[in-house]
């Protein structure tokens, strides 16, 4: 983790929308250190500054939903689309994973994954251009609510799940990956 300047913590904390006094309360220290950290004037320990900075992911943690963090609107593929065409779709767009959905009952039936597609194109040969989706697919991602605290998405992908889909009003409206958290990451430190 990179260690963030003085400058970077002062533009978190105005993006987290915190004065410097809860940032102080958050974080455990002065709020005349942070004062005297934002304006330069003293050269603060790397722990004192990972200690702030911790404060401030903490909060946006906490604040942020998953429908706030989702990309959307979510590109999936129906049951029927063909594998050369979900390839294409995961070549195209960068993904290692397509959610499968019944576009009738925006049922999450499946996924499928860059190894899914490798797998079948190998043990398939030339017989692999003429499956689908559901003939390769994997288990579905699991879906959560649009209002989950993004650290709980967060602990999700941190033990194994590889992302997961955004149902708002009974409709997956988008998906979160790790990319996604790490997308949220960097650009707060930017």
């Amino acid at each position: 983790m990179p260690i963030p300047s003085p400058e970077e913590l002062r533009l978190l904390r105005l993006r987290a929308g915190l004065t410097q006094v809860e940032l102080a309360q958050r974080a455990g220290v002065s709020q005349s250190l942070i004062a005297r950290i934002e304006a330069g004037k003293v050269n603060p320990r790397v722990s004192t500054l990972m200690k702030i900075y911790r404060a401030l992911e903490s909060f946006m943690e906490e604040e942020l939903t998953a429908c706030e963090v989702m990309s959307s609107p979510l590109v999936y593929v129906k049951p029927s689309t063909s594998l050369l065409e979900v390839a294409r779709i995961m070549w195209e767009k960068g993904f290692s994973q397509l959610p499968v959905i019944d576009d009738s009952s925006n049922e999450n039936l499946g996924t499928v994954f860059d190894d899914d597609v490798l797998r079948a194109f190998i043990r398939e040969n030339t017989r692999a251009a003429q499956l689908t989706a559901a003939d390769v697919m994997s288990d579905p991602l699991p879906i959560i609510s649009c209002g989950t605290k993004i650290r709980v998405v967060a602990r999700m992908l941190g033990r194994g799940v590889p992302a997961v889909l955004v149902e708002d009003e009974m409709k997956i409206k988008g998906i979160i990956t790790k990319s996604d958290i790490a997308k949220l990451l960097v650009v707060s430190v930017k």
